[in-house]
């Protein structure tokens, strides 16, 4: 008599059937690592993009604000005290309280800093403590400031350096920033430009 189970298939899987089924899963698996780290690289692009725009948005419609209102120190000091490619040094009551600041925005390395040192002493003075913060990091330009006379039309040159302080009654801004030179996003650049309020004649 035949045996019932003779022609019953053995459960279980066979070697092949393992095989192939291990190499889908590590397919399946490294297909899944892949879409997360590209996800995550374009999320973190974004991200660095705008905390870029952000940080230079921020910093000029700032700036603007107290060069604007640049005017004598309550030293006495002219307006303007330092202007180089890099560095602004002037004088701006940015605090409302009747005394002029003494305010730099200078490039120290690739981060734009701002330098704030109130008057103080009898007669007043700017030899008390400064602070300073950080504005805009990863800076790629060498020239912050352009300066420029009452004959700008728009399409004047700038003055040359060294610049004549005196002469200046406008001044435009530029900040590129660039987190990581070798990959996306792209170098992002902010340009403006303000007239001094307090030294304005034909402009």
């Amino acid at each position: 008599m035949q045996n019932k189970f003779q022609n019953k298939k053995t459960g279980g899987f066979t070697l092949i059937e393992t095989l192939v089924g291990v190499v889908i899963f590590v397919l399946i698996l490294g297909g899944v690592t892949l879409f997360s780290k590209n996800t995550w690289t374009y999320n973190s692009f974004i991200f660095s993009e705008l905390e870029g725009s952000n940080a230079g948005r921020t910093a000029l419609k700032n700036m603007i604000a107290e060069v604007r209102t640049a005017s004598s120190g309550s030293n006495g000091a002219y307006a303007i005290n330092i202007a180089t490619a890099n560095s602004l040094t002037f004088y701006s009551d940015i605090y409302d309280d009747g005394l002029k600041e003494k305010i730099t925005y200078s490039l120290t390395g690739t981060t734009l800093q701002r330098t704030v040192t109130k008057p103080t002493g009898s007669p007043l003075g700017y030899t008390g403590a400064s602070t300073t913060t950080n504005l805009v990091s990863n800076v790629t330009n060498a020239t912050i400031f352009d300066y420029y006379d009452k004959n700008y039309d728009g399409t004047t040159a700038a003055l040359p350096t060294p610049v004549d302080i005196a002469s200046i009654r406008l001044i435009k801004m530029t900040i590129t920033t660039d987190l990581d030179p070798i990959r996306a996003p792209s170098p992002i650049t902010f340009t403006t430009q303000v007239m001094l309020r307090n030294l304005k004649d034909n402009l």
